[in-house]
């Protein structure tokens, strides 16, 4: 038999993948952290907020859950920055046109308004 030196190197086969495991507590806590922000949204429409308020509270709340969703159980807190730049800013530049639209239409709904009474 042939004698391997020790040198630290490893000549055999390639080492066995270990797969990345997180503590089941984690997500225990994350349920419990989007069962809590479910309720708060729901406790929005019993107290009957109205306008502005109710919009925005809605939107928070969706935008949190849906964060820790893609977060934790997408397992995207953990990849590299350059696929999270990759998923999440497209749809950030939809968003900030979808903006920049809305304020565009309402600048022209003011202009008619104003103009062809």
């Amino acid at each position: 038999m042939e004698q391997v030196a020790t040198t630290g190197t490893h000549t055999g086969a390639a080492p066995a993948q270990h797969a990345q495991q997180h503590p089941i507590g984690l997500y225990f806590k994350i349920w419990g952290l989007l069962f809590v922000l479910s309720t708060l949204s729901y406790l929005v429409d019993y107290f009957h907020f109205e306008g502005l308020l109710r919009w925005s509270l809605i939107l928070i709340f969706m935008m949190l859950k849906a964060g820790l969703i893609v977060a934790v159980f997408m397992h995207m807190a953990w990849e590299r920055l350059a696929l999270i730049c990759a998923i999440l800013l497209p749809p950030a530049a939809l968003l900030v046109l979808v903006g920049l639209m809305a304020s565009e239409g309402h600048y022209v709904n003011l202009t008619r308004l104003l103009f062809f009474r």
